[in-house]
């Protein structure tokens, strides 16, 4: 199998991000930051590199949302890109140095056990 991708995050990608990012940044400054990941560009990461800079361990294929991800891949679905912001350098993250995953872990992990070196779609900030 091997996973295909969207050209663009699906709308309800970015409330996922900001209510996930309100968890660990105040909430102006997750709304600044989804702003941002609006209008970034995609650029493409190795899954194995998303979760080494995330620190955040590789869920299992048996994850019900892994496995959901690998199904929609397995039945030709197209998964959305992935939404990172870098822990450094933003309002709310001015101490962190770990990748945050703001919407997309379980996609990550599904296409790391599909391929590790394949490139996923991100937009990155």
């Amino acid at each position: 199998m091997k996973e295909h991708w969207k050209d663009e995050p699906d709308e309800h990608d970015y409330p996922a991000a900001f209510d996930y990012l309100t968890l660990v940044a105040p909430e102006e400054a997750a709304t600044g930051l989804v702003d941002q990941l609006k209008e970034a560009k995609l650029t493409h990461r190795k899954a194995k590199d998303i979760l080494r800079a995330s620190r955040l361990k590789l869920l299992p294929e048996d994850n019900v949302h892994v496995a959901k991800d690998l199904e929609k891949v397995k039945d030709g679905k197209a998964l959305s890109p992935v939404l990172l912001v870098r822990g450094h350098g933003h309002p709310g993250f001015e101490t962190a140095d770990d990748l945050v995953i703001a919407d997309g872990y379980h996609r990550v992990c599904a296409s790391y056990h599909l391929d590790e070196n394949a490139d996923i779609p991100c937009k990155l900030i």
